[in-house]
């Protein structure tokens, strides 16, 4: 594998993901699970621990960025990266909530805490790929950009058995075309993207967080948070709180545009 030009490297231990320049178009589905309680499994659930191969939703853009507004789910969508107990800490939160997540993994993450795929996936989470080193895979070079998708990849069927359920770009809100093209290559037919940004990465404290996604949030969002932040750890509880006061309910992004 060739490695990116020194100028491409820079920012590589950045945490938050900043926005990159394509054109994106709102997806449709066919619907998702009814707000509160739990009823039969959703068309796109797995059982417990269950690893996914990468989502097929056909009809749906290549590049994701919310669900259908018509339905009455959300999805909470993490940066998988940070400390193992803060990040445990918050699975917990969602998981007695009833609320499922889908975790976007960074594979030098799964390098160092390799435990935690299956963490995830045991909760009844979603884990996908969001490259192996957070660099800016944006502006990196076809090669490198690649490299960054495909070594991820490996990690995750190494430790799962698949690549995982969806690809997202490192330190970019949306994919650029030459990314997209990469990524499908790859073996993900989709790239997911999102349309609320919580901002947690900066750490304003639970409160803004909270406010922040509740305030933004609609039916068929898909959110973008980050693991290994505290203030999203106390923040979650009144989000899912929040949500389900309106009728929302928190599912993985398969089960929401699937």
């Amino acid at each position: 594998m060739l490695r990116a030009a020194p100028a491409a490297v820079a920012g590589a231990l950045a945490t938050g993901c900043a926005t990159a320049r394509t054109d994106t178009t709102a997806v449709r589905a066919s619907g998702s699970p009814p707000p509160g309680g739990t009823g039969p499994p959703a068309p796109g659930a797995r059982s417990p621990g269950a690893a996914r191969p990468p989502t097929r939703a056909p009809g749906q853009p290549v590049q994701i960025q919310h669900g259908p507004s018509r339905g009455s789910a959300v999805a909470l969508t993490f940066h998988g990266q940070g400390d193992p107990k803060t990040a445990t800490a918050l699975l917990g939160e969602a998981e007695r909530a009833g609320a499922r997540v889908t975790v976007l993994a960074v594979g030098s993450w799964l390098d160092e805490q390799p435990a935690m795929a299956r963490r995830i996936l045991d909760g009844g989470h979603e884990l996908g790929n969001h490259t192996q080193r957070h660099l800016d895979i944006c502006a990196l070079p076809a090669d490198a950009a690649y490299a960054e998708i495909t070594g991820c990849a490996q990690r995750l069927r190494k430790l799962t058995g698949t690549i995982g359920s969806w690809f997202r770009p490192s330190r970019a809100q949306y994919a650029t075309d030459l990314v997209i093209r990469l990524a499908r290559r790859a073996g993900y037919p989709h790239v997911l993207s999102y349309d609320v940004d919580s901002l947690d990465a900066d750490d304003p404290g639970a409160p803004v967080v909270r406010r922040t996604v509740l305030d933004r949030a609609r039916a068929g969002s898909i959110v973008s948070l980050h693991l290994g932040h505290p203030g999203t750890v106390a923040a979650l509880p009144p989000i899912l709180d929040g949500l389900h006061r309106r009728g929302l309910r928190a599912v993985t992004t398969t089960e929401l545009v699937t």
